[in-house]
């Protein structure tokens, strides 16, 4: 059953990606109706966070353990805080007050992602992701609507993209196949041929091994327009051992994280004597190549690639992608009125907005669950 929305339609949508490198939040309007598909940036930011629970966000994202439970109760309360404190920033920056939004969407902080086919006792798949939206709601005064992936998994589906609905309602066109990239920490896929059913799926790591690699090597959280990685040559028998692995070749639905895609994961393939800026160069034509591999296997008739997420940013790894994929445009998201920086917080407003309608938020196709769920828990202003 859908419910009506006030007719000014701002949301919040919240996220912190696989690299952890800052809190998006986007403020969002939409229009009344929720069929109707017009959606504008009224103001985006990008908040840091504190380095040292960062650090133990990454620890745990690449398959650390928590100390006990009460570390994970409260890094959970401290995410919450740091969910909430980006939303006043934002409507602080935005000069709009808490009263005027409808909701916020928060995705959280994954923390261990396992769906079916990597559950870690290979029957229960989960998805986790902390940060507490009772906090957010609490300091902020809004409804929030979060924990959106594991309907989605409790349905059968790997709980992730979610984003390629919201890419759908957005970008599609009935003039040619296009296709959405996000570069996050991991890439991810938006397939829209110009007829045809939406599909979706990881394609490996985008930003996350080369942030790592990054930030051992030069301390710095990420290679600022792929400059570390410029200096250095490519690896090719090192780049054969990373592609090997078997995940590449996978057939969706499937989905990834740093528990899969690590410096451990890297290391055990390191032979010889390669320098830390030829690992860097080897990483980003890895995340190239393979983002290249899986549009050939599964959307050869692509001519135009739309790509978002931190890495549009990265001009190396962009010239990458779009030399492998000859005859197909490849420009950011921007050029079609999303802001590529916050495309993926502008989802999650989106699929607040769902949620709120008891409309579906997942497309069961790209996830692979056994239909279209309404997603997310609401907890009330």
């Amino acid at each position: 059953m859908t419910t009506s929305l006030p007719a000014d339609g701002l949301f919040v949508g919240l996220i912190s990606g696989t690299s952890a490198d800052g809190i998006d939040a986007a403020l969002v309007r939409f229009g009344a109706d929720v069929s109707d598909t017009g959606c504008r940036l009224v103001h985006g930011v990008v908040v840091p966070w504190d380095p040292a629970l960062r650090a133990r966000l990454v620890a745990l994202g690449q398959g650390g353990d928590a100390r006990g439970l009460d570390e994970l109760g409260t890094l959970d309360a401290q995410v919450g805080e740091a969910f909430a404190a980006a939303t006043q920033v934002l409507l602080a920056e935005a000069g709009v007050d808490a009263t005027g939004v409808v909701a916020v969407g928060s995705h959280g902080q994954t923390v261990r992602h396992r769906p079916a086919g990597a559950a870690s006792d290979g029957v229960h798949p989960f998805s986790w992701q902390i940060g507490d939206a009772n906090i957010i709601a609490e300091r902020c005064g809004i409804t929030t609507v979060a924990d959106f992936r594991r309907r989605d998994v409790a349905a059968g589906g790997q709980g992730a993209p979610l984003v390629p609905a919201f890419h759908a309602a957005m970008l599609h066109s009935d003039a040619e196949d296009r296709a959405v990239l996000n570069l996050g920490g991991i890439g991810n896929f938006t397939l829209l041929p110009r007829s045809g059913d939406v599909r979706g799926f990881d394609t490996g790591p985008a930003n996350a091994l080369l942030d790592a690699w990054c930030l051992r090597h030069r301390g710095e959280a990420f290679d600022r327009d792929g400059m570390f990685a410029a200096t250095g040559r490519v690896d090719d028998a090192l780049l054969a051992r990373l592609r090997s692995d078997p995940w590449f070749a996978l057939p969706p639905p499937k989905s990834s994280g740093r528990e899969q895609f690590h410096l451990d994961w890297v290391e055990a393939r390191l032979e010889g004597a390669a320098t830390p800026a030829d690992v860097q160069a080897t990483l980003l034509e890895l995340s190239a190549a393979t983002i290249a591999d899986a549009l050939h296997a599964h959307q050869p008739t692509t001519t135009r690639l739309l790509t978002c997420g931190g890495g549009v940013r990265n001009s190396q790894l962009i010239a990458r992608i779009a030399a492998r994929l000859p005859g197909c445009i490849v420009e950011p998201t921007d050029v079609h009125g999303l802001d590529a920086d916050f495309v993926e917080a502008m989802a999650f407003a989106w699929l607040a907005r769902q949620t709120l309608a008891g409309l579906p938020g997942n497309v069961a196709a790209v996830t692979g669950a056994r239909g279209p769920r309404v997603l997310g828990a609401i907890y009330p202003a």
